[in-house]
């Protein structure tokens, strides 16, 4: 299948229900407050479709994974209600969904009872064995992730439970989509989002669901991004920035022009080594 319109940039010299905006703060040093254990945000979000803005972040990702993960064992790393593990289970994977936050876990089982959905405190992933995944999928969780040093440890978690050939691929807002309007968002509000730098607070309201809260979000540059992945031994195989083509059954506002998402394939670099 061939991608459809989008930005991609490849490395040098290389060959979802609703998703969880998993919104945490740090505790000390290691822990999360889990600000999003919340049934009508839960509510709302299992209400989410694959339409719109959110259409552009899943469009590709079929082609994307069939590209450069080998292999049917998965995690879906912030799942929240559970779409993006139902979406990951359509294309033959082994799923495991994960969150902190059980009301939206709960909404999950709900709505997809023989779903595999697991409770994870402060963001702890020990219960899962390194080196046995083929593909973790994150999806939006790290928009809400405030502190670089909170976004090192989870990835080096991440980084633990692939198999030596798996792939990340993590699905990220773009900072362009914190000022502009969109067929699934507004900023409007919120021309502070102008001025914000990389490690700051961002405001955006999701319009496509009844819940009006804006959501408050960590902007993260490609360039802080790129650090994280340097830092725990992760590589950038492929760079995706979605566009719309103009031919779809929207009204898009800047989706044709703009890339509202950016989507990382990482794999293992050797420079780390593996902890158990």
């Amino acid at each position: 299948m061939a991608l459809a319109r989008m930005a991609v940039l490849r490395e040098p010299g290389d060959g979802t229900g609703a998703v969880a905006r998993l919104i945490s703060h740090v505790e000390a040093v290691m822990g999360f407050t889990n600000c999003y254990e919340d049934a009508t945000r839960a509510e709302a979000y299992s209400k989410l479709e694959f339409a719109r803005t959110y259409y552009l972040a899943f469009r590709d990702l079929p082609t994307i994974i069939s590209d450069h993960v080998r292999g049917r064992d998965a995690i879906d790393f912030g799942c929240g209600t559970g779409r993006s593990t139902r979406f990951l289970r359509k294309l033959g994977f082994d799923v495991i969904g994960v969150d902190i936050a059980e009301d939206m876990l709960r909404k999950a089982r709900e709505v997809d009872p023989g779903g595999d959905y697991r409770l994870v405190q402060d963001g702890d992933l020990r219960q899962f064995t390194s080196c046995s995944y083929d593909l973790v999928l994150s999806a939006f969780t790290f928009d809400n992730i405030p502190a670089m040093d909170t976004k090192v440890r989870i990835f080096t978690e991440l980084r633990r439970l692939l198999k030596p050939e798996g792939r990340i691929v993590s699905v990220v807002s773009s900072p362009e989509i914190y000022v502009h309007e969109w067929a699934s968002f507004s900023t409007k509000d919120f021309p502070e989002n102008r001025n914000a730098k990389s490690g700051d607070e961002v405001r955006i309201i999701t319009t496509d669901f009844d819940d009006g809260r804006p959501m408050i979000d960590i902007l993260c540059t490609d360039e802080s991004y790129r650090e994280v992945y340097r830092s725990v031994g992760l590589k950038v195989v492929g760079t995706y920035k979605p566009v719309a083509k103009g031919d779809e059954p929207y009204e898009w506002v800047n989706e044709t022009r703009i890339a509202p998402w950016v989507i990382y394939v990482l794999k293992k670099t050797q420079e780390i080594s593996d902890r158990s």
